[in-house]
Parts: structure tokens; C-alpha cells; sequence
């Protein structure tokens, strides 16, 4: 068998930019083996033939996923518009949508913002009415849209920077940003060594009179449920329940009261404690196992009316920059690349108990027990 020169590999597809062998080494590599005779370095031959069929073919992969990005970019352009609905604030989505637009100034998207309760019935209202007039979708309801067959999967390039915990293994939903309920403290009245360091500390008489917890806490109940099965999480909860719970309506307003010293505890949301901190009010948050976590996360309608811009958009809410924005938004980012508010809340550093996906009966069920556990 001839030797093949150095010249003529890098020739081999010079007159196509996808193939060519750039890194002439590769190619002296190439020379030496087949410079050898055909009995005795068959096997070597045959190895190295197939390192440079890969070679050959690792450009080629890459070029065809720019070529399709480009399509993809290309088919956005034309429909030049999305409509988002989410349960997201208007301070922190409006943000969100502006540094999209920069980034594809001929994409306009449209916020329907409204809470999950109101957007799921919006979205079955329309639908049912033959109107599909979502794109993209984002809260924590998505098992009710799954089973009505609403959202559709997709896989954003983005979700492998992603834990599997905060992806659909059928790719309907991917996390945007996540929500921890833990134990909030007023600093000045609660002293490290008081700390509840378990939920079972709560029990203590101490606190009694003294824990605020939100009316509606549907959520850190099933995220119990799933962390420690419903005997124990039921159990635990008739015992807090004796507690005289300091009952209000909003996290928001919960962590207010805290740090105003009005009780000196509360459940509370993680990522609003941070924000309080950093304007220096009196309040910090407590480890414990399990930090109850919601996801907030981002899928594409079943029949998107644009759906290049919709997952367009959903690659972007995924991507770096826009977990970045979130962070500073001081939400809590998703991505498990980009820092989160503190080093504290590295993914690595808590023990989560997400809220389980819920069918709408389970869901009912979850709320027909909470209240009656607490008498509400």
C-alpha cells in the first residue's frame, strides 16, 4: 500500500471548509501508518483510520448545529413575535424580555403576567375556545398542563447545565429559578444558640406564640410529604399546630414583620431574606434539612403560533446571561453554573425536598389536608 503524503491529507476535502483538516499534524500521523507494510501493521492502520474518520466528522457535527441554529434564528425572524404567560413578577420578567429584544431586536415578545391559578384557567379557557394564543409558559403547574396536553416537549441546548432534579426527564419543563421556604429569624431577638437547627425544633415551647407561618402554604406541606412521608409530615404538623401559629397572608409580608420584630420567626422565602439583608434589616435564614423547594419553570405550548421564537426565548431564559439577570434581580437561579446569592445556597451545600408535580385532585387533596390540620 502507497504512503499517503502530508500534502495530500490536507487536500483530501480542501475544496470544502465543513471537512478540512486543519492541524497538519494529524496528518504526518496519518503518513506514518500507512507508510507501514500491510501484514505487519494492520491492526495499528485500522485504529488509526477510524481516529481520522472521528476527526473528519467532529467539524461536521458542529457545522450542522450552527446550520440549523441559523434556520432556526432565521424561521424567528419571520414570525417576529411570542406571547409569554407567567406568574413571574412584572419587575423581574419586563427585565428579563428587554435584554432578550436586545439580543434579537426583531422578536417582540408580550407578557400576560397573572398568578398560576389565573393563567392555568386563561390557558384552558382559550384553548378549549379553539385558541392556542401562548407560546411560552412559566410557573410551577405544569403536570396539570402535561396531562391536558397542552405544553409540548422541547430540549433547549441549554438544560445539560442543569441537575436532573430541576428537568422534565421527557423534556416538557426546565427550571428558570427556584424557590426555598425555610425558617426565617429576626437576628436581634433569636441568638445563635436558640436557632431551630431541625423543623421539629419548632415544637419547642418557647416558640410558642412566636412563628408566623403564610395561610396558604400548600407547597412546604407536599415538599414535607415527599421528604418524609405523609405519617410523619401529618404527625409532625398536628404538633405544630398547638403552636399558636401567627397566621398571615404573603411571604413577602412575613419576612417584613421578622425583621420588623414583630414575632421572631417565620417561614419564609430564602431569596427575600437575601434581598432584605443586603438593605441591612435584621434578618437571616436557617439551613435546614429539608429546605422545601418550588420550581419556577419555563415549557412551550402544544401548538405554539411561533414557535421558533418560543423556544428561541426558552434558550435564552436558560441561558448564562439571563441566570445572571435573575441573580441580580436576586432571585435564585436555576443553572447549576451561575453562583447563587450566597455561597450558602450552593446546590451542593443544602439537602433540597422539591414540591412534587401534582395532579389537579392531588393538589385539591394537598389543600383539603393542610387546612384541616390547622383548622383553617
Amino acid at each position: 500500500m502507497n504512503a499517503v503524503s502530508s500534502k495530500q491529507m490536507s487536500d483530501v476535502h480542501s475544496d470544502n471548509p465543513k471537512f478540512a483538516i486543519q492541524n497538519r499534524k494529524w496528518a504526518g500521523i496519518f503518513t506514518i501508518a500507512f507508510a507501514f507494510g500491510d501484514s505487519d501493521c494492520r491492526t495499528y492502520r485500522a485504529i488509526v483510520a477510524t481516529l481520522m474518520a472521528v476527526f473528519c466528522l467532529v467539524p461536521i457535527g458542529r457545522a450542522e448545529s450552527q446550520d440549523e441554529r441559523a434556520k432556526q434564528i432565521e424561521a424567528a425572524r419571520k414570525e417576529g413575535r411570542f406571547a409569554w404567560y407567567t406568574a413571574t413578577n412584572l419587575t423581574e420578567s419586563k427585565p428579563l424580555l428587554n435584554d432578550f429584544e436586545k439580543q434579537y431586536p426583531f422578536i417582540q415578545g408580550e407578557i400576560f403576567r397573572a398568578s398560576g391559578e389565573v393563567i392555568l384557567n386563561r390557558i384552558f379557557t382559550e384553548t378549549r375556545g379553539g385558541k392556542w394564543n401562548f407560546d411560552v409558559v412559566m410557573g410551577n403547574e405544569f403536570d396539570l398542563l402535561m396531562d391536558a396536553k397542552l405544553v409540548a416537549p422541547y430540549r433547549s441546548p441549554e438544560s445539560k447545565n442543569f441537575i436532573a432534579e430541576f428537568k422534565d426527564p421527557n423534556d416538557y419543563w426546565c427550571a428558570v429559578y427556584v424557590v426555598y421556604r425555610t425558617i426565617g429569624y429576626n437576628t436581634k431577638l433569636v441568638s445563635p444558640k436558640d436557632l431551630p437547627k431541625r423543623w421539629e425544633d419548632l415544637l419547642d415551647a418557647k416558640w410558642k406564640g412566636k412563628l408566623s407561618i403564610e395561610e396558604e402554604e400548600y407547597n412546604w406541606y407536599s415538599g414535607l410529604v415527599k421528604a418524609w412521608g405523609k405519617d410523619r409530615t401529618q404527625k409532625y404538623l398536628r404538633a405544630l399546630a398547638k403552636q399558636q401559629i401567627q397566621w398571615r397572608k404573603g411571604h413577602t409580608l412575613i419576612s417584613q414583620l421578622v425583621a420588623a420584630g414583630e414575632f421572631p420567626l417565620g417561614v419564609i422565602y430564602v431569596h427575600r431574606v437575601e434581598e432584605m439583608k443586603q438593605r441591612g434589616a435584621p434578618i437571616d435564614w436557617v439551613n435546614l434539612d429539608p429546605l422545601v423547594a418550588t420550581l419556577n419553570s419555563a415549557g412551550l405550548s402544544a401548538k405554539s403560533p411561533h414557535p421558533n421564537a418560543a423556544r428561541l426565548f426558552i434558550d435564552f431564559l436558560l441561558s448564562t446571561p439571563a441566570q445572571e439577570r435573575l441573580r441580580a434581580l436576586r432571585r435564585i437561579p436555576a443553572r447549576s453554573d451561575v453562583e447563587p446569592l450566597s455561597p450558602r445556597m450552593e446546590q451542593s451545600r443544602i439537602k433540597i425536598a422539591i414540591t412534587p408535580r401534582e395532579s389537579g385532585d392531588q393538589y385539591r387533596e394537598a389543600i383539603k389536608e393542610f387546612r384541616e390540620i390547622f383548622g383553617l
